[in-house]
């Protein structure tokens, strides 16, 4: 049984080949970078020779650029709008029994700072948004002709392996740099912003669910618990044993994306999932990794 993972190189992609290789899945990941096969899943015939030879199982889609900025656009509308299609259209032309996972975002909603469900309505508030809300609908059309796809709306989660430039690691490379010596400030926006901190090796457990089942076809894949970056802070300066408010400055006028994004996830815990590592857990696993 095979499963091909775009976009492999992140911190789900690695979650996922570990669970399918916990479940004897063979898993091809394909990335642009990193110990992957070479490919963009915005390559059309890329995408469909690699679905033709592997004649896979299980495909992820979780290819896209990590920001909603305007600039990258058009990098996440042929990342996520294009390799949408280029996957759909290849499991329907040359592997119909594939099951296809189209990563959705919590960002894609409209929020008023109340729980979202996969029932919320769709704001298309930015670049990044768009090209998710289009995937969704690539996926429910594809779904009409036959094609087993599943939308996962994925909310804010974490890992020690995610990029320097997140706020996650921002917090906690700083406070283990200021242990060891470093006299450095650490500057940052609202840390009154509220989200969700969920671990990633959970999120992905959610998704294979999600994935191994026939009736639920779009969900919320969430904690539904906030926390404040000013929590998270705390929790890892305090492992440390250090007082956070003598290190941290904040960035005077800064406007946030949004003051709350939580989820409602009561269709996903339906199909008996919950996390399982708590937000102090998931510092200690960042902070001694």
């Amino acid at each position: 049984m095979n499963a091909l993972i775009f976009g492999a190189n992140g911190q789900d992609g690695y979650y996922l080949n570990e669970l399918c290789q916990a479940q004897g899945i063979n898993s091809m990941g394909i990335a642009r970078s990193g110990d992957f096969i070479r490919g963009d899943v915005s390559d059309y015939e890329l995408v469909q020779q690699l679905i033709k030879e592997y004649n896979p199982e299980y495909i992820f889609h979780l290819a896209a650029k990590s920001t909603t900025r305007h600039d990258a656009m058009f990098e996440n509308h042929g990342t996520i709008c294009t390799g949408t299609l280029n996957i759909l259209e290849s499991v329907y032309r040359h592997c119909p029994r594939s099951k296809v996972f189209i990563t959705g975002s919590g960002l894609q909603f409209y929020n008023d700072g109340t729980p979202i469900s996969e029932d919320s309505p769709f704001e298309a508030n930015s670049a990044y948004a768009f090209a998710r809300i289009q995937s969704v609908y690539a996926a429910r059309y594809y779904r009409t002709l036959g094609v087993k796809t599943y939308v996962g709306y994925l909310f804010h989660h974490e890992s020690s392996l995610r990029k320097p430039h997140h706020v996650s690691q921002k917090v906690v490379q700083a406070a283990k740099r200021i242990v060891h010596g470093s006299e450095e400030k650490l500057c940052l926006g609202d840390i009154s912003v509220e989200k969700e901190w969920t671990f990633a090796g959970d999120v992905a457990r959610g998704i294979m669910i999600l994935m191994q089942q026939d009736n639920v076809f779009e969900t919320v894949i969430g904690s539904g618990k906030t926390y404040t970056i000013q929590d998270w802070i705390e929790i890892c300066f305090s492992m440390l044993g250090l007082d956070w408010r003598i290190y941290v400055d904040q960035t005077e006028n800064f406007q946030p994306e949004y003051k709350r994004l939580v989820s409602n996830p009561s269709l996903i815990q339906s199909l008996d999932w919950q996390p399982r590592i708590s937000l102090q857990e998931l510092a200690a696993k960042m902070i001694h990794n």
